[in-house]
């Protein structure tokens, strides 16, 4: 690794000054770590994928039409090229191939990360009791979450040849250790989605 977790972290802070987009963006690597234990190759692409899961939308804030130009310009420049090419794979209508298990992985986990954590927030406990069957139904509600695009949660599992259920119960369970970091321990108040 040319660059550390501490480079990355303080790039994603220099340009990302918002706590929804920096919360967004440890999520994103917490479940990226955990991806590479389970679709990469295990503790030796750990930190690489975790990087890639901080650092996938350090440039959205800063520089929302530029996007993700700049971050996979800055870590070109640092010789992070696996790292870079993940990034700029991350949306499906950009027209990237997706060539290794980092590019889908990313692709797989970012907009679903997002995704469990919007279902968590509005759950009375949170992350605790989140089911696949919930998150399921909420992907079905358009009206729920509406910026997270469910053709690139389709994308991301497909092109990872995993079952959408198992993804969501591995995002789950990525999240869960950060739930109080994360903020996703729950409103307290009385759900009507039992799902």
């Amino acid at each position: 690794m040319k660059i550390t977790r501490d480079d990355a972290w303080n790039q994603l802070c220099e340009w990302t000054k918002t706590d929804a987009l920096r919360i967004h963006a440890r999520s994103v690597e917490e479940v990226m770590r955990a991806a590479a234990a389970r679709y990469g190759g295990g503790e030796a692409d750990v930190d690489e994928w975790g990087i890639a899961g901080l650092l996938h939308d350090a440039d959205y804030e800063a520089w929302p039409e530029d996007h993700p130009r700049r971050i996979v310009e800055w870590l070109r420049e640092r010789g992070e090229e696996a790292i870079a090419h993940a990034i700029s794979a991350h949306y499906t209508q950009w027209g990237v191939p997706y060539e290794s298990q980092l590019d889908k992985a990313l692709l797989a986990c970012d907009e679903l990360t997002g995704f469990v954590g919007a279902c968590a927030l509005v759950r009375p406990d949170g992350l605790s009791t989140l089911t696949p069957k919930s998150v399921k139904k909420k992907l079905k509600s358009k009206g729920f979450a509406a910026g997270v695009d469910r053709d690139e949660v389709a994308a991301g599992v497909e092109l990872l040849g995993t079952d959408l259920g198992e993804h969501i119960q591995f995002v789950i369970d990525a999240l869960q250790p950060f739930a109080e970091e994360f903020a996703l321990t729950g409103n307290g108040a009385t759900s009507t989605d039992a799902g």
